[in-house]
């Protein structure tokens, strides 16, 4: 339904107060990562699903956590797709944003030039290319490997590096063997080295270890892993605007999962870094569901209770409270 129509329904069931044209907003920005969890906001952008409420609406990317948390404080975007912890970080500093919801439940996977190598004990002294150090992926990944009584800084060699793309070049170089990765980060290097489908003779690059089947061995839950989903800011903060959003990423999530391809060629031509077949491999191997920020609250509160142990700061030093989940109306 387009979302002129889907809005003068509302108003008509009382759902939402009117919108007075003087209320649209000069420019609503969306921001995300060169990730998954970004594919619904560039079709957001395309299909116009927000054109009802602002007279601009555009998405930019970030590409380092650093960037994230200075684009954050600034108030450079109404809309921002993050991890969730770094969510969590900003709220507990003072940031004014909530949590809209969480879509992203398992991107990272060891990825190897062995295809024997089946859990995180079998990368034992070996090196293993690891990006972001001290951010979420490492502190998870370090965190499985704990539970398994695994010391990766003892018994493995960890070589960090700036970010998964860096990661990926050094896997396609052949410059290293072993990676921790996140899509799409994975299906470029595996697209890149002629390493898929599965019936590929001799593959350079395996899917190795799934870090979201070892969490929920590890902890008896199930095998997701709340990563990351939509900061609500600013005037994105009005409940009617939210709701807006909130259904429309949804929508745009179900039209990437349907047609992969051309979400793909879509999203390829907006990041130039990414090629359209292995956006389109990403889509079909990432479990993406947009679930509310306050229904996905115990799973973020498990994960966050960990995050704390191991590492404080990644969380602000203490679990948000109340206000940082969106509360639908």
């Amino acid at each position: 339904m387009p979302s002129v129509l889907r809005l003068l329904l509302c108003i008509l069931l009382g759902a939402v107060p009117l919108l007075a044209s003087a209320d649209k907003l000069p420019r609503l920005v969306l921001a995300g990562p060169f990730a998954n969890v970004s594919n619904p906001l560039i079709r957001m952008v395309d299909s116009g699903a927000l054109d009802d409420w602002a007279e601009q609406v555009e998405f930019v990317s970030w590409r380092t956590p650093d960037q994230l948390r200075a684009l954050a404080i600034r108030g450079d975007a109404e809309v921002v797709a993050m991890p969730v912890n770094v969510a969590a970080n900003l709220y507990n500093r003072g940031v004014e944003l909530q949590m809209l919801n969480v879509s992203t439940w398992g991107v990272l996977w060891m990825v190897s030039r062995d295809p024997q190598l089946q859990t995180l004990a079998d990368f034992r002294d070996r090196e293993v290319l690891v990006p972001f150090r001290g951010d979420m992926p490492d502190i998870l990944f370090r965190l499985l490997a704990s539970q398994q009584g695994i010391d990766p800084q003892r018994d493995m060699r960890l070589r960090y590096v700036a970010s998964p793309l860096d990661a990926m070049q050094l896997l396609i170089t052949r410059r290293a063997d072993h990676a921790l990765l996140a899509e799409p980060a994975i299906s470029m290097a595996l697209r890149r080295t002629r390493s898929f489908p599965v019936s590929v003779i001799a593959p350079e690059l395996h899917r190795s270890v799934d870090l979201q089947v070892e969490w929920g061995r590890l902890f008896q839950r199930e095998a997701r892993i709340p990563q990351a989903g939509l900061a609500l800011m600013g005037a994105a903060l009005q409940p009617t605007l939210a709701a807006a959003i909130q259904t429309a990423y949804a929508e745009a999530l179900a039209w990437c999962a349907a047609e992969p391809d051309v979400c793909g060629e879509l999203v390829a031509a907006q990041i130039d870094m990414l090629t359209p077949e292995a956006v389109a491999d990403s889509i079909r191997v990432s479990p993406m569901q947009a679930v509310p920020a306050a229904a996905a609250r115990d799973e973020l509160e498990f994960l966050f209770t960990h995050l704390l142990e191991q590492a404080p700061g990644l969380v602000g030093g203490k679990l948000p409270d109340d206000g940082f989940y969106h509360m639908q109306p």
